[in-house]
C-alpha cells in the first residue's frame, strides 16, 4: 500500500500492549503504532537505524544515557546498535517510526 490515512489505519496486535500497521520495503520499515497505556520496554537494540514522531499522547524515552519526556510534534533518532527503550503513562502514544531495513530482516 502506498498511501495511509492514520484516523481510519486498521491497526492489527504486534505484541502485548501494542497495536501497529507496517509497510516493509526493501530498504525502510513504516510502522504506525498505538502502545497502550501503562507499558515499558526496558530496553532493547537492533541493527538499524530508527527513528519517528510522536502523533498523540506521551512517552518517556531512552537512546543510549539520554532519557527524555517526548509529546505530540517531538521525535526521536536512534542510532543502530544503540541501546533504548520506552514507557507510557496514563494514556496511549501512537508513534509513526521509520526504520532501515537490516539486510536479515
Amino acid at each position: 500500500m502506498a498511501f495511509w490515512n492514520l484516523k481510519t489505519l486498521d491497526l492489527q496486535p504486534f505484541r502485548t500492549g501494542i497495536t501497529s500497521r507496517a509497510e516493509l520495503g526493501d530498504h525502510l520499515i513504516m510502522a504506525y503504532m498505538e502502545i497502550a497505556a501503562g507499558e515499558e520496554d526496558s530496553g532493547h537494540l537492533h541493527p538499524h537505524d530508527q527513528c519517528g514522531v510522536v502523533m498523540a499522547g506521551r512517552i518517556e524515552m531512552f537512546i543510549g544515557t539520554e532519557r527524555r519526556l517526548l509529546g505530540v510534534n517531538e521525535s526521536y533518532f536512534i542510532p543502530a546498535g544503540e541501546l533504548h527503550g520506552w514507557k507510557t503513562f496514563d494514556e496511549p502514544a501512537m508513534l509513526l517510526d521509520i526504520s532501515s531495513k537490516h539486510p536479515e530482516l
